[in-house]
């Protein structure tokens, strides 16, 4: 059994500067179309050692691509394309399960995808419909996590249609290799409501980065469309930004904890959907001043319960979810039906998990209903999720006596977490 991490409790105001990693969603974007390109990028500022990042640089590999250099760096990635039969092991990475199958198809190879086994529960039925109806094969009746896709060195492209409604990543994987489909791709979603368009956006601008046209009508989340034109790729050298999913728990504890936190490199102009985090935890109670070294979140007092729509927010909902069952009103968070299809069934999880604690937390199809309680102290399940961890340690800077299993589930995307944490709650090392 793994053992479990006792989350530091503050003893008062948190006063803390804390540097997170890049990016993951940035990165494996970036990294993924540098493979694509039509040279050799560099890519700097990436999430070394986070395992999310080794899977993707892995895959690249796989798939032909010369990756060099040192991810602590930078690394310069070549493209190359692979022939025969290869293996991508996806683990839990929704970024390398989605994006990597339509680049996967470009290749000359048989190219098998597996991954952990709750990769296997994941929602992956649209993206497999999807490639079969843009005249990719793969076996009919896989359905999920293991599959094969057997490569013949091009795809014809065109018009798709899917329903992206547990998932925007169906969309972001079918637009970033599409530029190199023989008529480019036009991909339309019909379905319930689309969440987490911001990183639908991201995919887009960072296409436009690279020389790459596209076009999108996305204003209604039920029946919206996106295209990428056929053309190249144009390799680019990036650096990649701080990750704001990562940040967000950080802005947490100064909120909590009535504290500061500083964290540095903060961009002023994100492809990340910072905006909206700031909104939420505004109206929660914090404030966020921006700085030339990069941005300061101070807690302004109380905590505020909310009432908001967090369908583009997915990632922030187990940090928003803490932070609310702290709160001195109720807060209904909503539209998020789909992260029951995240790392693992995050509804289910946090609603049980805070419980657990003490807490009064209702879950339903479309979100969680929180109400003020008192907390204490006991187990934290994790279930192998980074973000069940950093929501369990948000709690126990608060609450005595809580418990983290398998805090090192972290490294997904923040190696070295319960470090950086417990120097900003203690204020050792600083």
């Amino acid at each position: 059994m793994t053992d479990s991490w006792p989350a530091p409790t503050a003893e008062g105001p948190v006063d803390a500067r804390v540097t997170v990693p890049g990016s993951k969603s940035v990165a494996n974007r970036a990294l993924l179309l540098a493979a694509l390109s039509d040279g050799t990028s560099s890519v700097a500022g990436l999430p070394a050692g986070s395992r999310d990042l080794d899977l993707m640089l892995t895959a690249l590999r796989v798939l032909g691509a010369e990756v060099a250099g040192s991810p602590e760096t930078s690394v310069t990635v070549t493209p190359g394309t692979a022939t025969g039969a290869v293996s991508v092991e996806c683990g839990l990475a929704g970024t390398v399960m989605r994006f990597v199958p339509p680049m996967a198809a470009l290749t000359s190879a048989d190219v098998h995808f597996d991954g952990d086994p709750r990769a296997r529960e994941r929602p992956m039925a649209a993206l497999l419909t999807a490639l079969r109806s843009l005249g990719i094969r793969i076996a009919a009746n896989a359905t999920r996590l293991p599959f094969t896709v057997h490569g013949i060195g091009h795809v014809s492209g065109g018009v798709v249609d899917v329903d992206a409604s547990t998932t925007s990543q169906v969309v972001s994987a079918l637009l970033l290799s599409g530029a190199r489909f023989d008529r480019g791709v036009t991909v339309r979603h019909r379905g319930a409501p689309i969440p987490s368009l911001p990183h639908i956006a991201m995919t887009l601008r960072m296409l436009n980065q690279h020389g790459v046209a596209t076009d999108a009508h996305a204003s209604d989340r039920t029946s919206a469309d996106w295209s990428v034109q056929a053309g190249p790729i144009r390799a680019l050298d990036r650096t990649v930004e701080p990750d704001l999913s990562n940040a967000a728990p950080f802005a947490a504890l100064a909120l909590i904890t009535q504290g500061r936190i500083e964290v540095p490199d903060w961009p002023s102009d994100s492809l990340q959907p910072d905006r909206q985090l700031r909104e939420v935890f505004t109206d929660m109670g914090a404030r966020f001043d921006s700085g030339p070294d990069g941005m300061s979140i101070t807690g302004t007092g109380a905590i505020s319960g909310v009432d908001a729509d967090l369908r583009d927010l997915g990632e922030l909902v187990p940090t928003i979810a803490a932070v609310a069952a702290l709160a001195d009103s109720p807060s209904r968070l909503s539209g998020i039906g789909h992260i029951a299809g995240h790392e693992t069934d995050r509804l289910r999880a946090i609603a049980g998990q805070l419980n657990a604690l003490g807490g009064d937390v209702h879950a339903d199809s479309d979100g969680l209903t929180i109400r003020p309680a008192r907390l204490h102290g006991g187990l934290w399940s994790t279930y192998s999720d980074h973000r069940m961890a950093t929501c369990g340690a948000i709690l126990g800077a608060r609450v005595p006596g809580v418990l983290i299993e398998d805090v090192a589930t972290t490294a997904k995307t923040f190696p070295g977490f319960s470090t950086a944490w417990a120097h900003a709650v203690t204020g050792a090392g600083n």
